[in-house]
């Protein structure tokens, strides 16, 4: 049992409902074990929460939840009425709210406030932070041992993602490292207010969701968020390059250490560093060469903030080693697929940072065949889109590629500036069967292919088509 009813109508000062036929003081000794905000993921004993948004409304599936094992579900006050019925024929009990996502929140902070002793390590910033997430989780297993370490799945980061990962936190977790990303203002600090970091760490402030926010500084003041809730005792981690290095340590309650570039990083930790090209790199570390599997020059940048957090959060040497050793890519991050043709496939996201930092990796490898760069859209940037894709547009121009494929409406931008300076051949569509059809009959053996867009784009079906 995650909480009992009781907790939970403490913890959301919620109006009760009980559908069972025999009301008696025990019931609210009842409770859940289980949360969720899709019906068809509700399972036995189960708390479902009925989310409101732009195109459904989540009180049309209140039914199928308690259908699917749901004890319970969070609904908005002026929906009870309506679903007393409902809850009535299930013997299900519901909650009544102002607001369900931020029941939500305040649910998942109350439960993880059960665990005062687990060390809480947030992360966020414009690019690189599931990354980073991940190496330091391996870094912290290598220290206590994966039972020991909780984080969130996958990329489980958002306004529900995040809540719904800390209930994944059990008595036996000493350490939960949590990403925390953003798609609207206010977030961050919604989500610091659930998790209430000890240390918190920003990896950078770049462009991704400007077309949300308005401008970087809106953004940097949005990541700033992270350290929010601090009370003193906590710690601050800025990177020491960044542009918005004082303006992100100014006014925060706690330590503050700003962490190490990657110039830096190898005057102070005098470490080396050797380039493998798609195999990762060798690096030096407290005299032992480990070898770290994730290539590209922005994954030393990762490393060295997860890095960053294992020194300050005390962790040995030998366990950041054993870390380092084991971090593997994940889908669509910089993974290297091999066969026929190798195809560098980092299409999960895309902003124009994480897209001039890899058009660089593959420009600076060394391959005997042809590079092919195929580019999706980069969503999301609003009214700088245009001028972002230009500058894209300006990269590849100059890059190492044989062929740049374009595809999505927004990089219609770059292919008039390759078009205009006439250096490099590119094809452009906006169908995903034309953009099938042309790069399969263009590829041959021996090249090296690199996807890269939005993930909006999912330019990994060109992978998966026959």
């Amino acid at each position: 049992m995650l909480m009992t009813f009781e907790e939970l109508r403490t913890a959301l000062d919620a109006l009760f409902y009980s559908g069972k036929k025999k009301i008696t003081d025990t019931i609210l000794t009842d409770g859940f074990s289980a949360c969720c905000v899709d019906s068809r993921k509700a399972v036995q004993d189960s708390l479902f929460f009925a989310l409101e948004g732009e195109r459904d409304d989540g009180h049309r599936f209140v039914n199928a939840a308690f259908a699917g094992g749901a004890v319970g579900a969070v609904v908005s006050k002026g929906k009870v009425e309506a679903l007393k019925p409902c809850a009535d024929s299930y013997g299900a009990s519901l909650f009544a709210v102002d607001n369900t996502l931020k029941a939500l929140q305040s649910v998942a902070g109350a439960y993880l406030a059960k665990f005062p002793n687990l060390l809480k390590i947030g992360i966020t910033g414009s690019s690189g932070k599931t990354t980073v997430k991940e190496i330091t989780a391996c870094i912290f297993a290598g220290e206590k041992g994966w039972e020991k370490v909780v984080m969130n799945r996958g990329n489980l980061n958002s306004e529900t993602g995040l809540p719904l990962s800390v209930f994944e936190v059990g008595p036996d977790h000493v350490v939960g490292v949590f990403e925390m990303g953003m798609n609207r203002k206010g977030e961050i600090a919604e989500l610091a207010q659930v998790l209430k970091p000890n240390i918190a760490l920003i990896t950078n402030i770049g462009t991704a969701h400007i077309g949300t926010l308005g401008g970087k500084n809106a953004i940097a003041a949005e990541k700033k968020e992270i350290f929010s809730l601090f009370t003193g005792k906590e710690t601050a981690l800025i990177p020491n390059s960044d542009e918005y290095r004082d303006f992100l340590a100014e006014g925060v309650k706690g330590k503050v250490v700003f962490y190490e570039s990657h110039s830096e990083f190898m005057r102070e930790e005098k470490s080396q560093i050797i380039d493998r090209g798609l195999y990762g790199y060798d690096i030096m570390w407290n005299g032992n060469w480990v070898r770290f599997k994730l290539p590209g020059r922005h994954n030393i940048k990762n490393a060295i903030a997860a890095l960053a957090i294992a020194k300050e959060a005390g962790v040995s040497n030998e366990s950041i080693e054993q870390g380092l050793e084991k971090v593997a890519p994940l889908f669509g991050r910089g993974q290297i697929i091999y066969g026929d043709v190798t195809v560098v496939h980092d299409c999960y996201n895309a902003n124009p940072e994480s897209m001039s930092a890899v058009i660089n990796f593959c420009d600076t490898l060394t391959w005997d065949g042809r590079k092919i760069y195929v580019i999706g859209s980069m969503l999301e940037l609003g009214e700088e889109s245009k001028k972002a894709h230009e500058s894209i547009g300006a990269v590849l121009d100059d890059s190492a590629a044989d062929f740049v494929y374009l595809f999505g409406k927004e990089t219609e931008t770059i292919a008039r500036i390759l078009k205009k300076n006439g250096k490099k051949p590119f094809f452009f569509t906006e169908n995903m069967q034309e953009l099938t059809q042309a790069f399969k009959s263009f590829t041959q053996t021996g090249d090296l292919v690199l996807l890269k867009g939005s993930r909006g784009c999912a330019l990994e079906r060109l992978l998966n088509s026959e």
